[in-house]
C-alpha cells in the first residue's frame, strides 16, 4: 500500500490512513506500507537547502529532504501501534534499498528484504519511507520527484506482493481529467503500456518510472482514493483502477468484466514549448547538430517536424521541449548558431499537447483521422503531430486545450451515458 503527501498531511489524516491499513491487515494480508512526506514538506526542506547554500552539495541535500518521509513513516507506525497493530518503520538504509547513479535522482538497483519479509510473516506491518535509498558508499539518496510511487512498486516486487495499491487524491484512472469533462468515466483496468503513454503525455495519476518498473517486474497496481469514509468497501473489492498486463486485460474482457475500447483515454499537457529554427541548411548532419547539444544537456525533445527543403537548400525545423527547459534550450542553440547555420529562433510557450491513447489502435485504422476531423470541425488548428503504436499526439494553441479534450472525448464515444 502506498499513500501520497495529501493523504499524510497531518495527524488526523495519518489516523485515517492507519485505519485503512488496519482494515487491510485484518483481512489476513501481510502488509507493507510506503509513505510520502506530508504535502508541502519536501518543498519546505528544499527551500532550507537553498537558503543554507545556493550551490548545495546534492549528498547533503538528500540527507535533508529524505527526512520528510522519515517523519511520516515513524508517525504512521506509532498511530498503527495506538490502534493495537504490530508495526514498525524500515528506513531505506535498514531494508536496505540499494540505489545507483546521482544524488537527488538516484535509481533503485535492488531491494534485499528478507528481514522485513520475516517480520511481515510474523504479523507485523512494515512502514517504509518512499523516495529514499542508500548509495554504494553508504550515503542516503533520494529518487527525484514522485519517487515514492517507484519505491512502492520496487518494494512490492521485492516482497513478491499480490498487488500494489497506490492511494492518491483521485479514486482511479479516468478516460480524461474529470475537471474538464464532467462525463469522464473511471476505468476498471488499463494496460501497463497505456498507463505509460498516459503518464508520459500529461496524466498526473502515476509517475512514469513507477509504471515502467511495474511492467518490467510484473507488479499489478491498483489506483484508488485515500479519501474514503470508514464505511467504504475494502480495497480487495477493487473499487479503483487496476493496471495490468495485456494478458490479464484479455482475461478481464473474456470474463465480461471489461469492454474492449478502441481509445482508453485523452490526456493533455500545457507544459510544452515550441521552438522553430528557420533556414537550417538542408544537408546530412544538420539535424544532428541541433539535437546533440540538447541531448547532452538532458533536455527532452518530443515532437519534431522538418519542413520540405526550399529551393535554396534550406529548411525550417520545428520541435517541442518542456517549458521549464525552454530558456536553456534557446541559449544552447544560440551558442551553436554558427555550427548549425540557422537564421533565427522563434519560440512559443502558449501551446498544449493533446494525446489520444489506446491499445486498440494497434489493430484498427482510422483513429488519427477521427482526431483530425473532430478538431477540424471545431476550427482547432493542428501545429504538429507525433505518433506511437498506441498514441497520437497533436500540438495546438493552449487556449483551445479544454475544448479539444471535450471534443475528442465525445468523438471517441468515451462520454459516460448515465
Amino acid at each position: 500500500m502506498k499513500f501520497g503527501g495529501t493523504s499524510m498531511a497531518g495527524t488526523e489524516r495519518i489516523r485515517r490512513v492507519a485505519n485503512i491499513v488496519r482494515k487491510q491487515a485484518a483481512g489476513d494480508n501481510e502488509v507493507a506500507v510506503v509513505v510520502s512526506a506530508m504535502a508541502g514538506e519536501t518543498d519546505r526542506l528544499v527551500n532550507f537547502c537553498r537558503e543554507a547554500n545556493a550551490l548545495y552539495d546534492p549528498a547533503e541535500y538528500d540527507v535533508v529532504v529524505a527526512s520528510g518521509e522519515q517523519v511520516t513513516s515513524g508517525l504512521l507506525a506509532l498511530t498503527l501501534q495506538s490502534l493495537g497493530c504490530k508495526a514498525r518503520s524500515w528506513l531505506g538504509w535498514q531494508i536496505p534499498v540499494k540505489t545507483i547513479e546521482a544524488h537527488a535522482k538516484a535509481r533503485i538497483e535492488s531491494i534485499d528484504a528478507p528481514e522485513m519479509v520475516a517480520a511481515m510473516e510474523a504479523g507485523e506491518i512494515a512502514v517504509v519511507p518512499g523516495f529514499q535509498g542508500i548509495s554504494e558508499d553508504g550515503r542516503v539518496t533520494t529518487l527525484g520527484r514522485g519517487g515514492s510511487d517507484t519505491s512502492a512498486v520496487a518494494v512490492a516486487a521485492a516482497v513478491k506482493a499480490d498487488r500494489c495499491d497506490i492511494y492518491t487524491d483521485v479514486d482511479g484512472v479516468y478516460t480524461t481529467d474529470p475537471r474538464i469533462v464532467a462525463k469522464a468515466r473511471k476505468l476498471k483496468a488499463v494496460t501497463y503500456e497505456e498507463m505509460l503513454e498516459l503518464a508520459s503525455v500529461g496524466a498526473k495519476v502515476l509517475q512514469t518510472r513507477s509504471v515502467g518498473l511495474a511492467m518490467k517486474e510484473g507488479v499489478r497496481i491498483q489506483v484508488l482514493s485515500s479519501f474514503v469514509g470508514d464505511d467504504a468497501v475494502a480495497a480487495d473489492e477493487l473499487p479503483g483502477t487496476l493496471i495490468v498486463s495485456d494478458e490479464e486485460m484479455d482475461e478481464l474482457v473474456e470474463k465480461g468484466l471489461m469492454e474492449r475500447q478502441l481509445v482508453t483515454g485523452i490526456a493533455h499537457d500545457k507544459n510544452e514549448a515550441k521552438v522553430i529554427l528557420t533556414r537550417v541548411p538542408d544537408k546530412p548532419g544538420a539535424v544532428a547538430h541541433i539535437f546533440e547539444p540538447l541531448a547532452e544537456a538532458s533536455i527532452n525533445v518530443d515532437m519534431i517536424i522538418q519542413n520540405v527543403g526550399r529551393d535554396k537548400g534550406e529548411t525550417d525545423v520545428t520541435f517541442t521541449v518542456p517549458q521549464a527547459d525552454l530558456a536553456r534550450a534557446q541559449a544552447l542553440l544560440e551558442d551553436r548558431r554558427g555550427e548549425i547555420g540557422f537564421n533565427r529562433i522563434i519560440t512559443d510557450s502558449k501551446i498544449a499537447k493533446i494525446s489520444v491513447v489506446g491499445v486498440g489502435m494497434k489493430s484498427h485504422a482510422g483513429v488519427a483521422s477521427t482526431m483530425f476531423r473532430a478538431l477540424s470541425d471545431r476550427g482547432i488548428n493542428i501545429q504538429a503531430i507525433s505518433t506511437s503504436e498506441i498514441k497520437v499526439s497533436v500540438m495546438i494553441d493552449e487556449d483551445e486545450t479544454e475544448l479539444a479534450v471535450r471534443v475528442l472525448h465525445t468523438a471517441y464515444g468515451l462520454d459516460a451515458t448515465d
